[in-house]
């Protein structure tokens, strides 16, 4: 997201979804702990992910979720490694949570290669559909689902806004991670590329 404020509304509205989905389907249970996996891609010092993960626990609580009462949260951080957040994913899983929330791709393929059951709600993934982590944006299937912050479709558009506000731009460099592409949520992106678009 753009800006703090951006971020802050963003995981108000996945910690809404996160609990809504999965939570809402098993409220004729007696009430119980439910456990809310989460799996984040920093360190765990990082203040901006530290902003977000309280404005998340705000919300659930907003929501009558509180943890250690009715809820609990069983937080990890990666700290950017691929074979830490495998790791992790598969010790959140073992915990039986009712959701796990994660964000980037790397981490979706993680929980998803540790389970096809437990729902899986992502945020802020790049190309959901790409990396192949759900079927289409109308339509995820499997346990998956999640929030994208844009679409790659939407570069034409771009290019197009750009020719209306500077109309004698005839060339653009894109710098695009070229590891974010379909199928390459594997390893953690290793270099930048970039192409020329001649329009």
């Amino acid at each position: 997201m753009a800006s703090y404020i951006g971020r802050r509304k963003f995981l108000a509205t996945l910690g809404g979804a996160a609990v809504a989905w999965p939570l809402a389907a098993r409220a004729q249970q007696a009430e119980r702990m439910r456990r809310i996996g989460v799996l984040l891609s920093t360190h765990e010092g990082d203040p901006g992910r530290r902003a977000q993960l309280a404005a998340f626990v705000q919300r659930l609580t907003e929501l009558g979720w509180t943890d250690g009462r009715n809820a609990r949260l069983d937080v990890r951080w990666t700290a950017g490694s691929v074979d830490v957040g495998r790791r992790h994913a598969m010790e959140l899983v073992a915990l039986a949570p009712d959701v796990i929330i994660t964000d980037t791709s790397y981490n979706v393929a993680a929980v998803q290669q540790a389970t096809r059951t437990v729902p899986i709600v992502f945020g802020g993934v790049i190309d959901p559909v790409g990396a192949g982590l759900v079927g289409s944006l109308a339509r995820p299937g499997g346990n998956t689902t999640g929030f994208t912050a844009f679409e790659y479709a939407i570069g034409a558009k771009w290019l197009e806004l750009l020719k209306e506000v500077a109309p004698r731009v005839t060339r653009a460099a894109v710098l695009r991670d070229s590891t974010i592409a379909a199928g390459s949520v594997s390893s953690p992106p290793s270099r930048r590329r970039r192409r020329s678009v001649s329009s």
